[in-house]
């Protein structure tokens, strides 16, 4: 049960560089999109360090 809690920071990171590279590809790029994907970045990767410090 842990071990898919444990990668769920990377999944949520994984999306925001989704979130980001979409826009890109179609060159529809605001900043409103940009702002989303690196907040989603940012709560993935303070999300994967307090789980594994949590879970471990």
């Amino acid at each position: 049960m842990n071990k898919p809690l444990k990668y769920l920071g990377v999944f949520v990171l994984l999306i925001g560089v989704v979130i980001l590279v979409l826009p890109t590809i179609t060159h529809n790029l605001s900043n409103s999109t940009l702002l989303v994907g690196i907040a989603v970045i940012v709560a993935g990767y303070l999300g994967h360090i307090f789980l594994n410090k949590k879970i471990e």
